[in-house]
Order: C-alpha cells, then structure tokens, then sequence
C-alpha cells in the first residue's frame, strides 16, 4: 500500500480517538454514497456531524485543511443529505475538518476545525 495511504489511515484513527475523547459518538467510518465518502460521522448534542480528516506530513505545498476542495464539500454535502435521509434525522448538522499534521519526529498536532464550510 502507498506510504501516503498508510498516513491517511494512521490520520483517520488519530482522528476518531480525538474527537471519542471528546465525547463524540461515531456513528460511521468512511460511509460512502455514490463517489462521496465521508471519513468519519459522528453525534454529539443531538447533531451530526460530518468530519473530514486530513493528514499531511509537511506543509510545503499549505495547510491539511486547504486541502478540502469546494469539490470535496460538495460530495461530502451529497453524501450528508443521503445519510440524514436514511438516518431521518430532524435536528441539526454540521461539516467539520480534523487536520493532522506530522512533524520528522513522527510527532504530531491536531486541529479541529468545527463547522468548517457549509456547502452551497
């Protein structure tokens, strides 16, 4: 496997124990509808949320999160309005991004960006 998806899913785990400690519920792990995938879909206060995780190990080319494209947004707004359908859920939701980034060390920082982007 591609070192770059071994730091994807390395990313993801760190990801879901981050926002498990927090008091997240995760309902859903990479959930896909059609070409969207959701990384993680998790519930806290009667809202779901709808989490892209992304990970990088330098930010010579910017910032994991700059990395969420107006594209991906749009899938991933697809794929919440399958999900909130299936799930019929009548409460609130909200798309957030968990960025990772690794240092040389393999250390690394985590931040949680809630209600990242609202799709248009």
């Amino acid at each position: 496997m591609a070192q770059h998806n071994d730091l994807g899913f390395k990313g993801e785990a760190i990801a879901k124990q981050y926002l498990v400690q927090l008091g997240y519920e995760i309902l859903d792990e990479n959930w896909t509808h059609g070409k969207a995938e959701v990384d993680l879909i998790a519930y806290i206060n009667k809202q779901i949320i709808f989490v892209e995780v992304k990970t990088r190990s330098s930010v010579s080319f910017g910032l994991p999160e700059d990395f969420v494209s107006l594209a991906k947004q749009k899938q991933m707004d697809l794929a919440a309005n399958e999900y909130i359908e299936l799930m019929n859920h009548q409460g609130e939701i909200r798309f957030d991004i968990v960025s990772i980034l690794f240092d040389k060390q393999n250390k690394y920082t985590i931040k949680h960006i809630e209600d990242a982007f609202w799709p248009s």
